[in-house]
């Protein structure tokens, strides 16, 4: 489908500065020799984001989005969290539209066990114990993106798609774009591509993330049991009564040494469920097929073994990633940008992929307004390349790296839980929603203060990832696994976030207690770790 209004490409005369260091007059004289001010590649929600703010904010910029695909697929995690929320409902105005056609998310929840057969209401559950404060949504990607898109276009941005690109060239103040049979030319160049990452790998930007070798696997499944029923109250009592929200529209997470599972429901009664895990320390069992494989695991923990009992895959709709982290050198240049996935992407969990998207994209588009109305933005290009990579390396060391390790453990995650939640709503939460235009503008982790909260994040993380080795060479893993619930009351962009982080350093320092005396006691047995799978392997990595 085509929706490029007709116009001749002309012959782009080639000048000796970047566009940028010319007078309104003279950007706007030379900007009618291009066909576009913006080409876009990629339609999905960074893009069609990207394209919707910039619009908006320089209504006269000519956009052009270009998306291969005919149709939007799925994309891996199907959760928002407080901040991208923020984003699609304060910037994007997306609240009505999120509010009828995808579902409210009531937080997220961890289960723990350490054995197959342990009973349902044994098993350690972490979560909130009422109704989440700030809005966040259990959404369909494919139809978020679809609707993105089509707002981009009503917005007057123009779309080519289905259309593939086929050949870049970037000069310094321009580029030029094949796709199909057409060679269009752009003051700017937008990558929006995805995990494709097409600027970065053409430019030799593109480094995988070697220290976090994680895979995904998941699917949709119909038949998935409702976790807050009447067969399961009457089943359950205490586990019914332990709660006042649902847990059903709750994003649930099986937890295990090495992997971790999502349950997300989806509007119409799909259920989107997938395994994480790192290959260093975990192995996924083999089977007839990958859904077979994948629905093995989810049954071979004991809430997974309740939940998903009757449940079937949907055919045709199971999916995989390997080496999933991976970020670009740089992002920006005189005349090209990355946004969203094809700058780079760490892990699902916690869901920050569209914290990302948001980010990114909302900068960008910034910065492509104020160049096309004659403003020096090298600046902004110099903060983007300088600041992107310190937050992705900072985001990655602060929350991901080595927690694969601990993530089994019930008593070392709940104290990262709440204190990786508790610095999320301090340091970028509150902020935000005291004022979205400004704060989005700010990539996180920015300067002196957000290095030192960086730095303190690093260092808890890095503790409970010796305390679980630990725990491992002396196997003790996961023994408390069972019979307790930490069941909070939710977070709030208030100072009373502070008591959930208190609770957090409890359990930090408690475990460090219990490394003391693990310590002091003679000897070492070496064992595998707790879990729900027999398929785990624990990695006694030196302490």
């Amino acid at each position: 489908m085509s929706m490029r209004r007709d116009r001749s490409l002309g012959v782009a005369s080639i000048v000796a500065e970047a566009l940028r260091f010319q007078s309104p007059e003279s950007i706007i004289f030379a900007a009618m020799e291009l066909d576009y001010d913006v080409v876009i590649i990629g339609g999905a929600f960074s893009g069609a984001a990207t394209a919707l703010m910039l619009k908006r904010k320089h209504p006269a910029a000519r956009v052009l989005i270009i998306e291969k695909a005919g149709e939007f697929d799925r994309k891996v995690g199907e959760s928002t969290t407080e901040l991208s929320s923020c984003y699609m409902t304060r910037l994007l105005g997306l609240t009505n539209y999120l509010g009828h056609h995808h579902l409210a998310k009531q937080g997220l929840r961890m289960w723990f066990a350490n054995r197959p057969d342990q009973p349902f209401d044994d098993c350690v559950e972490l979560g909130a114990k009422y109704q989440a404060r700030l809005p966040t949504f259990q959404v369909d990607r494919s139809t978020l993106d679809q609707h993105m898109l089509e707002l981009a276009v009503d917005a007057g941005c123009e779309l080519q798609r289905p259309a593939k690109v086929t050949a870049l060239e970037l000069e310094s103040d321009r580029a030029y774009v094949t796709y199909e049979t057409h060679r269009v030319s752009t003051r700017w160049l937008v990558d929006a591509s995805g995990r494709g990452a097409m600027l970065a790998r053409k430019l030799g930007h593109f480094q995988p993330n070697t220290e976090h070798p994680i895979n995904a696997v998941w699917a949709r499944f119909t038949g998935v049991k409702d976790w807050d029923s009447y067969e399961w109250r009457e089943k359950f009592r205490d586990y019914a009564n332990a709660c006042r929200t649902s847990r059903n529209w709750a994003t649930n997470h099986l937890m295990g040494h090495g992997w971790w599972c999502w349950i997300i429901p989806l509007r119409g009664g799909d259920v989107s469920a997938g395994i994480v895990y790192d290959s260093r320390i975990f192995k996924l069992a083999e089977g007839a097929n990958l859904g077979e494989r994948l629905r093995a695991h989810l049954l071979s923990h004991p809430v997974g073994a309740e939940i998903f009992g009757n449940a079937q895959i949907i055919e045709g709709d199971v999916h995989a990633y390997s080496a999933m982290p991976y970020s670009s050198l740089k992002v920006c240049d005189t005349s090209w940008l990355t946004v969203g996935d094809a700058a780079g992407f760490i892990d699902p969990l916690y869901s920050p992929g569209l914290d990302f998207c948001s980010y990114t994209s909302c900068f960008v588009a910034d910065l492509l307004a104020r160049s096309l109305a004659g403003e020096d933005v090298s600046r902004s290009l110099a903060y983007y390349n300088e600041q992107y990579p310190v937050t992705y390396r900072l985001w990655f060391e602060t929350l991901y790296k080595d927690k694969y390790y601990y993530m089994g453990d019930a008593e070392l995650m709940a104290a990262a839980l709440l204190l990786d939640v508790g610095m999320y709503f301090i340091g970028l939460v509150i902020p935000v929603y005291k004022d979205p235009e400004r704060e989005f503008l700010h990539l996180p982790f920015e300067g002196t203060a957000g290095r030192v909260v960086g730095a303190m994040m690093k260092f808890y993380n890095r503790r409970l990832v010796v305390l679980a080795k630990r725990r491992l060479a002396k196997g003790c893993y996961g023994r408390r696994n069972a019979g307790w619930r930490e069941l909070y009351d939710g977070f709030v962009p208030d100072g009373r976030v502070r008591k959930l982080i208190r609770k957090g350093l409890f359990h930090w320092w408690r475990a460090e207690l219990t490394n003391l005396r693990l310590i002091l006691t003679p000897g070492v047995k070496q064992g595998a770790a707790s879990g729900s799978t027999a398929t785990s392997t624990a990695v006694a990595a030196p302490l």
